[in-house]
């Protein structure tokens, strides 16, 4: 008489399936972020150029609506215009990145002597053992070879600024049939424009949170610039657009920029109290911008966990580094509003948001305005 082994009862089944669907995450889950970091410079490109067309693709469609008298602005035309307009930007702002970048670079090459003696000072309150073990400690550093490096570093921007703007061109060519190919990819037309209007809100969202982002930023750089030319700092144009980029960093950018101005105070000074009296009125400066201005215009157009966009900040800055640190809120928001309309990932999206109400359905067939301070009008 054969052995029949007894029928596994459902709750068992049920453990064995939610194991191997927990292992299959887990492997899923390796083998994209082993992706993640091997294709890093492509992805990051892609990244930059996919914000960089839907900043402008608005604006495109815009310009091809309108008239001057029976003429009307065919839309190659404008795609044309737009992608000389962002190529020319695109290539002014790193060949102005790169010369900043050599200027801090030959710069600090003519302070690398007095440098470590100035930083060491800061220490002197721990008492001379510590000052002297700090001092040795930035003594035994190669700065040299860190600085080419960075050096190094800085030249592959100019290939991936090439990169983007190719990526962007071939967008611009095919956004005309983008519609067309999404009907036929979800091959179904209401499920289509549902597709459609979500991916209108995360363009929507990115798009208004770089709006904010570049004008405080831009604000707090000139008013940094101002208060470093005003204590003749020699490289004040530098710290001011140091402090613009490093603002597109959330949370820490600010910190950062605060302690690199005084830092390059103290080492090009060496006055403790012009180096504490820079460092507070940098310090007020970026908690205005960053804490009551900032909040004040983006409103609740975000809906962001503060605690969601440090997790993010700190998961893309270890995959892609600086830039993934810049790319870390606009990826954020692409998963909140995804998460939002996808029933299993709902949960998902209550942790990511801010008051725990990510959007609903009925959202969006809503147009969403704001007004001066950011505060959403339905």
């Amino acid at each position: 008489m054969p052995y029949d082994h007894p029928p596994q009862d459902d709750s068992t089944r049920r453990d064995t399936n939610r194991l191997q669907t927990g292992a299959l995450i887990i492997i899923a889950f390796a083998v994209v972020l082993f992706l993640l970091v091997q294709a890093r410079f492509i992805l990051i490109t892609l990244a930059t150029a996919i914000i960089l067309f839907s900043l402008t693709s608005d604006v495109i469609s815009f310009i091809a609506r309108q008239r001057i008298g029976r003429f009307r602005i065919p839309n190659a035309l404008a795609s044309l215009v737009a992608m000389v307009l962002i190529a020319a930007a695109l290539l002014m702002l790193t060949s102005v990145l790169l010369a900043e970048v050599n200027t801090v670079l030959v710069t600090t090459l003519s302070y690398t002597e007095r440098a470590p003696s100035a930083i060491a000072s800061l220490f002197a309150w721990m008492g001379e053992d510590s000052e002297m073990a700090v001092l040795n400690a930035l003594r035994s550093a190669n700065v040299s070879s860190y600085l080419r490096s960075a050096a190094g570093q800085a030249s592959n921007i100019m290939q991936a600024t090439v990169l983007v703007i190719l990526f962007v061109g071939f967008l611009f060519a095919e956004r005309i049939w983008f519609e067309t190919k999404l009907i036929n990819f979800v091959g179904n037309e209401a499920q289509a424009a549902r597709v459609g209007k979500i991916i209108a809100s995360i363009i929507h969202r990115v798009n208004y949170y770089l709006l904010v982002k570049t004008v405080i930023s831009a604000f707090t750089g000139a008013l940094v610039f101002l208060l470093a030319k005003a204590f003749g700092l020699e490289l004040a144009t530098s710290i001011g657009i140091l402090t613009f980029v490093l603002n597109f960093i959330p949370n820490i950018g600010s910190i950062v920029a605060t302690f690199l101005i005084a830092l390059i105070t103290h080492v090009q000074i060496g006055e403790a109290h012009i180096t504490l009296a820079i460092f507070v009125i940098s310090a007020i400066i970026q908690f205005v911008n960053g804490s009551i201005i900032d909040p004040m215009l983006m409103g609740r157009a975000l809906r962001l966990s503060s605690f969601g966009i440090i997790l993010s900040l700190a998961f893309w800055g270890a995959v892609w580094g600086v830039p993934g640190m810049f790319l870390s809120v606009p990826i954020m928001v692409m998963l909140l509003v995804v998460c939002s309309y996808v029933p299993g990932l709902r949960p998902l999206a209550i942790l990511l948001s801010r008051e725990g109400l990510p959007e609903t359905e009925q959202m969006l067939d809503q147009p969403i305005e704001h007004d001066l301070f950011g505060n959403e009008r339905r």
